[in-house]
């Protein structure tokens, strides 16, 4: 069993860990345009975020520049690195009101990517927090599932957590959309 849990590099000396956050809820009475602050609802979902991992410390974390990415990051840690790599995937409005993505997949794959391997790069064995966009997210993660675009059928959910764990040129997923912290208590 061991062999099989290092083979997914669970409990492996030198993994880095990066926690993939989807930004809290910004869409409950959105009024703020293309980037709009956190609704109070988010600002919830971030802080029960933030406790969950506070007693993790994580070594680093990084954002987006939407405001929301930023202030869900914030909650977690005061000095948040911004990294536009982490940006949803750009899209338009349709004329039906539909989103019609205006970038490949695989555009947002290779921006993704660099932007772990840099994270991986700088934070050898510790564990990162990454707040970022639910289409980034998903296909990035596809790809690290050796899926083709598309085909991971998953909505990360507001604060949602899925988990990446690198260690060299190798990236293993741990953990998909977890919400834990959203639990009722």
């Amino acid at each position: 069993m061991r062999s099989l849990e290092a083979a997914f590099l669970v409990g492996v000396e030198g993994v880095t860990e990066i926690w993939l956050v989807r930004h809290g809820d910004c869409y409950e009475g959105m009024t703020d345009g293309p980037d709009p602050a956190l609704s109070p609802t988010g600002h919830r979902q971030a802080e029960r975020l933030a406790q969950r991992i506070k007693h993790l410390q994580p070594a680093a974390v990084y954002s987006s520049p939407a405001l929301r990415a930023l202030e869900t990051a914030r909650h977690i840690k005061e000095d948040v690195r911004v990294d536009d790599r982490l940006m949803e995937m750009t899209f338009e409005l349709g004329d039906a009101g539909e989103i019609v993505f205006t970038e490949s997949p695989a555009d947002v794959v290779a921006r993704m990517t660099a932007a772990i391997d840099e994270i991986v790069a700088a934070h050898p064995a510790q564990l990162v927090v990454a707040v970022a966009h639910a289409g980034a997210i998903v296909n990035y993660l596809a790809d690290v599932m050796r899926l083709e675009p598309g085909h991971l059928r998953i909505l990360p959910y507001f604060t949602s957590v899925s988990v990446v764990r690198a260690l060299g040129d190798r990236r293993m997923v741990g953990a998909l959309g977890d919400t834990g912290h959203l639990e009722s208590r």
